[in-house]
C-alpha cells in the first residue's frame, strides 16, 4: 500500500474529517488532501505526530518500505512488537522486549544469548547449532556494535 492509501485508511478507521485530521496534525486541510491524493507526502515532523495519532510506525505510514529487525536481538519488527520511547514515539530500531520506556532490558549480550539460545532452540535448531548461530550475528547489530 501507497502512503497515501494508508492515510486515508488511518482516518477513516478513526472516524475523522480531513480537516479533524489537518487539526490534529497542525496542517492545512489541503494538505491532508495533497497527501491522500498523493501529490505530497507529509515531511519528518508531521510523520512523527502521525505515527503518534494512529499508533503506528512511520515506516508504515510509508508504506514498510524497509525491513526492520530489532536491532538488539535481530527479530523481525512490526508495529506490534516494535518499542516505544517515554512519550510514546515508536523507536524502530528495537523491540518492545529488549528497549522499554527508554531502557535497554539487555545490558550484557551473552545474557541475552543465553535467552535467545534457551527459547529458540528446537529438535530442528539444536541448542549447540543456536548458540553458534546467536554468537555470530548478534555482535552484528548496531545496539552491541555501538556498544563495544
Amino acid at each position: 500500500m501507497e502512503t497515501k492509501d494508508i492515510i486515508f485508511e488511518l482516518r477513516k478507521q478513526n472516524n475523522l474529517t480531513q480537516s479533524q485530521l489537518a487539526e490534529k496534525a497542525f496542517v492545512t486541510r489541503q494538505a491532508v488532501t495533497k497527501w491522500e491524493s498523493g501529490e505530497s507526502i507529509p515531511n519528518t515532523e508531521t510523520l512523527k505526530i502521525l505515527s503518534k495519532l494512529f499508533s503506528v510506525s512511520i515506516n508504515t505510514l510509508l508504506g514498510s518500505p524497509r525491513k526492520l529487525i530489532c536491532q538488539c536481538c535481530g527479530i523481525p519488527l512490526d508495529d506490534s512488537s516494535i518499542s516505544k520511547e517515554p512519550d510514546g514515539t515508536f523507536n524502530e530500531e528495537y523491540c518492545k522486549w529488549c528497549y522499554t520506556n527508554g531502557d535497554f532490558a539487555y545490558k550484557d549480550m551473552n545474557v541475552l544469548i543465553d535467552f535467545l539460545t534457551e527459547h529458540m532452540s528446537n529438535d530442528q535448531f539444536p541448542k549447540e547449532q543456536a548458540k553458534a548461530y546467536f554468537e555470530e550475528q548478534i555482535p552484528k547489530l548496531n545496539h552491541w556494535k555501538e556498544n563495544k
